[in-house]
């Protein structure tokens, strides 16, 4: 029987064939395809398929690490906050205890950059500690981590590994993902995704580039058939030459939105700073108080009511964020379209006029 399906997708003709057999569990043509996205200059750092391993989502990369290395019960993961909620989640559903060492978050403008010395006197003082997830762009901050400071904690005499989370890398400039250290330094993990750039959260495709000997583990643990024919096959087509046209005009339309966000939101008076960086499609943005010209502070309860008041009465969903280290009063506001972003700079005034 011929269950072959035609779709458009893209402008192009998208053919769906075999969905009466099982998909590939190896996914090499897919893999291949997600090297080439992330191919360094140098050619003696070449990333090959048996740097991979695709999953549901990054979240069964998260998952899949701390099942590979953590024994439940006896060992621990180590995060950074204000970071990805997720790796927390993941270590508590496993039964491993998670170690803290905060970006730093100090003084009246924090960098939000990580700390390694602070995280190396920590591994090399527990060797339960058996992972360190950080994020890169941060979620919430939207800021890159420094390459030089990522490298100082690689390159700390330690037995574990480094997992480096880049769900929103493609945000960031041309050629900042670290994919291709992983050929450099055997204890370090990228993960990305096709959920934020490629807009394709629903078909829920992340993956991780690793060492061959941790992607293996990796695809070991994993069930053989984990990604579906279809969304193998819309993730290739996402990453193809035609995909990666397609995602970097989108891409070129969240940033100047972007741009667009960090010119206007100062015009109204009660919004403050912005925290972070803007490596992102979100933006990390303080609420006051009061009018910045009669000394308005970043105030949780002021950012708790704006959050409130756009998702019940205007339509507009926001993230609060003033309860994480070095976020007081801070709202997580998401890049939109053009109309989605006028949207928001006129509903985010009704909302100041109306709390007067």
């Amino acid at each position: 029987m011929d269950l072959s399906v035609d779709h458009e997708i893209g402008g192009r003709t998208l053919r769906l064939a075999g969905l009466n057999r099982y998909p590939d569990p190896h996914q090499i043509e897919l893999k291949q395809l997600l090297c080439n996205l992330r191919q360094p200059s140098d050619p003696l750092a070449t990333l090959t398929p048996d740097n991979l391993f695709v999953g549901v989502g990054s979240d069964e990369a998260i998952d899949g690490l701390i099942r590979c290395f953590c024994i439940p019960g006896v060992d621990k993961i180590l995060v950074c906050p204000p970071t990805y909620g997720m790796y927390t989640v993941a270590a508590q559903v496993n039964d491993v205890e998670v170690v803290k060492v905060p970006l730093e978050v100090e003084g009246v403008s924090p960098s939000f950059d990580i700390q390694p010395a602070k995280i190396r006197e920590k591994l090399e003082s527990d060797p339960r500690i058996k992972l360190v997830y950080i994020c890169s762009p941060g979620n919430p901050t939207g800021k890159l981590v420094d390459p030089d400071r990522l490298k100082a904690v690689l390159e700390c005499n330690w037995n574990g590994v480094i997992i480096l989370d880049e769900a929103y890398i493609d945000f960031a400039s041309h050629g900042k993902s670290l994919a291709h250290w992983v050929n450099d330094y055997p204890n370090l993990v990228v993960m990305q995704t096709l959920s934020k750039a490629f807009g394709m959260a629903g078909i829920r495709l992340g993956f991780a580039f690793a060492p061959p000997g941790i992607a293996r583990l990796l695809n070991n643990l994993k069930a053989p058939y984990n990604v579906s024919s279809l969304t193998s096959t819309l993730a290739a087509h996402a990453v193809s030459k035609t995909g990666l046209e397609v995602m970097g005009s989108h891409r070129e339309l969240i940033l100047q939105q972007r741009d667009r966000l960090v010119r206007e939101l100062p015009k109204i008076s009660r919004i403050g700073r912005f925290l972070g960086g803007y490596d992102a499609n979100f933006l990390l943005v303080e609420i006051l108080n009061s009018p910045r010209s009669i000394g308005g502070q970043p105030d949780n309860e002021a950012a708790r009511a704006v959050y409130s008041q756009l998702a019940e009465a205007k339509g507009i969903v926001v993230r609060y964020r003033g309860n994480e280290l070095g976020c007081t009063g801070c709202l997580r506001i998401t890049v939109g379209t053009e109309q989605e972003t006028t949207k928001l700079l006129a509903k985010l005034e009704e909302v100041f006029r109306e709390d007067r």
